[in-house]
């Protein structure tokens, strides 16, 4: 019975059968051609029972392995390596087919090579999930056949190793990294020159690139022999909480990815950030419930709290209850604040709707409405119309465009700072805005 199992027939063999079959045919019209098809036939029988002797009678001479992180980057290009080592005394013609998580839908996935004998052979590919979860791997099948590749047999690696998909921490390594090599300006991350901010002293640290070398330690230098800075703190760390609206306003895709999932990387982004400017972060997610509120904090344990939280966000795109958010902000955020507020808003009308609960929380704290183009408009906003239907489908399109204006109007004229963004430009401007505040000493 395994046997059965691992055993497999190639193309090649369907083809020389094909062959041999028309040949039997033409041969009963032609009576050379009927020797030569049972030659040939003796020959084709005697070649697999060669062939299957050689891969079936030994042992599992191949060693695959699929080799990929216990978490994935929701959003990115995350790479996946297929280790595969040849122990036969003979070259192999190998064909690799992993069992990808079935979100993907990929069906046609598949690698073909041919691997030395005694070799060790690296295979990768990249895979690019665009929802957060938990994803399941399948077996890892390698076909295996030699030179003759009449038939093969199915060798199975890796069985059912699940893989969760984390929001986007490779993009928050990223501006990590920048951030602490001042090179935030190389992404668009604009430089404002902080003006009016109280520090205080905590530290006497290494010299590393980016320090100001106005905080030049020269008594500690010279002591040590090398260049020591006086490492200067905000005298009291601000909260900033990021409040994401989880209702169905935030469902709307953009490049297979939906409004809620860039959301919450950005907020992973803005929260790392916050710490590393000696903030302290927090999450507020909430639709028709408040559904968990982390509270702002700035410790060794905090980013990886966020990541858990944001990892488990689960939403079933109910209508978001603003008024029951606000009740909760009161309660358990006494200190004033910096909100940034993810959410949507297609019209002005939806706007007025919650209109009231925005001022509530813009009276206790400062609140920073950030909210989303609608990109699938573009096309119709910018091109040439040239019918009477593509008139009034771009006149419908610029109805909506003049609608996200009207929204940053109406917030600005109660005092509530808004970003209208695009979805791939979100943590840039997100981060900028947050940077002016501090800057600005608003916060």
């Amino acid at each position: 019975m395994k046997f059965l199992k691992e055993f497999y027939l190639t193309s090649r063999f369907l083809l020389l059968t094909a062959i041999i079959v028309l040949l039997f045919f033409f041969g009963y019209f032609f009576d050379p051609l009927f020797f030569v098809a049972k030659l040939l036939l003796i020959s084709f029988i005697t070649v697999i029972f060669v062939e299957t002797l050689i891969l079936f009678t030994r042992k599992k001479n191949i060693f695959a392995e699929r080799i990929l992180s216990d978490r994935l980057s929701n959003g990115d290009d995350n790479e996946v390596k297929i280790i595969l080592t040849n122990n036969y005394t003979f070259d192999i013609n190998i064909k690799i087919i992993d069992e990808l998580p079935f979100i993907f839908q990929i069906r046609d996935f598949e690698i073909s090579s041919k691997v030395k004998q005694g070799n060790t052979k690296i295979f990768s590919y990249i895979i690019h999930p665009v929802k957060r979860g938990e994803y399941q791997f399948g077996y890892l099948n390698v076909f295996i056949s030699t030179i003759l590749n009449i038939v093969s047999r199915r060798l199975r690696f890796d069985q059912n190793k699940n893989v969760k998909v984390y929001p986007s921490y490779v993009q928050m390594r990223k501006y990590q990294i920048m951030a602490i090599s001042d090179r935030l300006m190389e992404v668009g991350i604009k430089k404002v020159r902080k003006i009016g901010h109280s520090m205080e002293f905590e530290q006497i640290k290494d010299y590393v690139r980016g320090d100001d070398y106005r905080t030049i330690n020269w008594k500690a230098t010279a002591r040590k022999r090398q260049l020591m800075v006086n490492h200067y703190i905000d005298e009291r760390a601000q909260q900033i909480y990021s409040v994401i609206d989880m209702g169905r306003t935030m469902k709307m895709p953009f490049d297979k990815m939906s409004l809620l999932d860039y959301a919450i990387n950005t907020s992973l982004v803005i929260s790392n950030i916050a710490l590393l400017k000696h903030d302290k972060a927090g999450i507020i997610t909430f639709n028709s419930k408040v559904n968990s509120v982390l509270p702002a904090e700035r410790n060794s344990v905090q980013m990886k709290k966020i990541l858990d939280m944001l990892y488990k966000q689960e939403t079933d795109f109910m209508e978001s209850d603003y008024e029951r958010l606000a009740g909760v902000v009161r309660t358990k955020i006494k200190q004033r604040s910096l909100l940034l507020f993810f959410t949507n808003f297609e019209t002005a009308n939806s706007l007025k709707r919650q209109l009231p609960y925005f001022k509530s929380l813009s009276r206790s704290h400062l609140l920073i409405v950030i909210f989303f183009f609608n990109v699938g408009l573009d096309e119709l906003l910018y091109n040439k119309a040239k019918s009477l239907d593509e008139v009034y489908h771009k006149t419908i399109a610029e109805k909506f465009a003049y609608e996200k204006r009207v929204i940053q109007k109406e917030l600005a004229s109660f005092g509530i700072q808004s970003i209208l963004t695009t979805p791939e430009k979100l943590s840039i401007n997100t981060i900028n805005k947050y940077l002016e505040l501090k800057a600005r000493a608003m916060i």
